[in-house]
Parts: C-alpha cells; sequence; structure tokens
C-alpha cells in the first residue's frame, strides 16, 4: 500500500499562456514544512503576507499543462476563480480538519456554510 502525496486537478476556467494556449489539468503535491517556512520568510510575503498563497502555490504545483516550470510569475496570472479553488485544494489536501467555506447555490444566490473533509487515500481530485 502506498501513500499518495500527489493529485491532479483540473481549473475552473484555466490558466492562458503568453501565446494564447489554455491550461487546464494539472498536479498538486502535498506540502511539506519546508514549503511552508520558506514561503513566510519570501520577501515578497515579508512585505505583503497576501502574497503567500502565490508562493506557497508555485512550490506544490508539479505542473500545470505544459507550463514549466510552474513560479510564482505563472501563479500570478490565474484567474481569482482558479485561484479560490487552487487554495481550497491546499486546504483539503493539507488539513488533517475539516474545512468550512462559504458558499452560494447558483439558482438562488442563498449564501451557506460548506464542510469539506480532507482528501484521504485514494481519492480523485
Amino acid at each position: 500500500m502506498s501513500f499518495q502525496t500527489e493529485f491532479e486537478f483540473t481549473l475552473p476556467r484555466g490558466l492562458v499562456d503568453g501565446s494564447g494556449q489554455l491550461h487546464t489539468t494539472g498536479v498538486m503535491r502535498l506540502a511539506t514544512a519546508l514549503d511552508e517556512i520558506e514561503s513566510m520568510q519570501d520577501p515578497r510575503v515579508l512585505a505583503n503576507e497576501s502574497y503567500l498563497p502565490v508562493i506557497l502555490l508555485s512550490r506544490v504545483i508539479l505542473s500545470l499543462g505544459t507550463l514549466q516550470p510552474i513560479t510564482p510569475q505563472s501563479v500570478e496570472k490565474l484567474f481569482a476563480s482558479d485561484m479560490a479553488y487552487l487554495e481550497d485544494l491546499y486546504m483539503r489536501l493539507n488539513s488533517a480538519e475539516t474545512v468550512v467555506v462559504g458558499a452560494v447555490c447558483p439558482s438562488c444566490g442563498t449564501q451557506f456554510q460548506l464542510q469539506i473533509a480532507p482528501l484521504e487515500g485514494n481519492l480523485a481530485v
């Protein structure tokens, strides 16, 4: 039995690169303590803590379409909905606890809280 450390994902919109190519599928790995420590020490995060998700995601996203390598600059180009999706996925993969997120019903617009259990085993993302 092997321990799964990498998870496939599909972005809601996708990243459009400089040549106009759309990249929607990728792989994210589990974060390490070093990922989080070094990200917190990055000068861009020290100057603006809102930049932390950009640095973290650039470290744990192994692939996004044919883009190589995944850099903070490529993460910066994500649409807001894709960034939110990846931040949620990061939390689900790296949290031992249930994550509670705000959600909105697409039909009636009602806002509610949604509990999302962490991913375990060989669940597909």
